[in-house]
């Protein structure tokens, strides 16, 4: 197989636009980042690419998966960033300011609990299947083909459980 040139990657972007807009989306959670990441991906694939490629598919959607992975990290650096700034000690009294009651109130201790109780009874009432997948991948750590190999199925279907798991789990967290 011969590497594709320029022309055909961006040829292979448009017939597969709509695959990526789904797999950005399925990723992101979120119609406005997925259509950035999205746009992001389109700019680069018009830059050349760094070396040859020989699957244009493969290439542009191991770049949006890279991109979503990027901005998961960038978003991460960026609350910890926010986060060691809030937390930074400040001389509240030389400042003749009254500091901020940092506790939480009752109230958000409630919404905290009852959203607790929705997230374990959406995990509860997740497909079989799609729950032990969610519990050994999500709650304890393992990786995709750890997964697959206690559950006795391949990677690619532990990757189906679990989209099957975020969609079911976002819809009953939105209700």
């Amino acid at each position: 197989m011969s590497p594709i040139d320029q022309d055909e990657l961006e040829v292979a972007y448009g017939v597969h636009r709509s695959d990526l807009m789904r797999l950005l989306l399925a990723r992101t959670g979120n119609r406005e980042e997925a259509e950035d990441l999205l746009q992001e991906l389109w700019l680069r694939v018009k830059q050349n690419p760094a070396g040859p490629v020989l699957n244009g598919r493969a290439y542009l959607f191991r770049m949006a998966q890279n991109l979503v992975i990027d901005r998961l990290r960038e978003q991460q650096r960026r609350m910890q960033r926010e986060r060691r700034w809030s937390d930074t000690t400040t001389d509240f009294a030389a400042a003749g300011v009254e500091p901020v009651d940092q506790r939480r109130s009752a109230e958000e201790a409630i919404l905290d609990r009852e959203e607790i109780a929705a997230l374990t009874s959406a995990i509860a009432n997740l497909p079989e299947g799609a729950r032990r997948a969610f519990e050994l991948h999500k709650i304890q750590g393992l990786s995709h083909v750890e997964v697959a190999s206690i559950l006795g199925i391949s990677r690619s279907g532990v990757e189906k459980h679990m989209a099957v798991a975020m969609k079911y789990l976002r819809r009953a967290l939105m209700d």
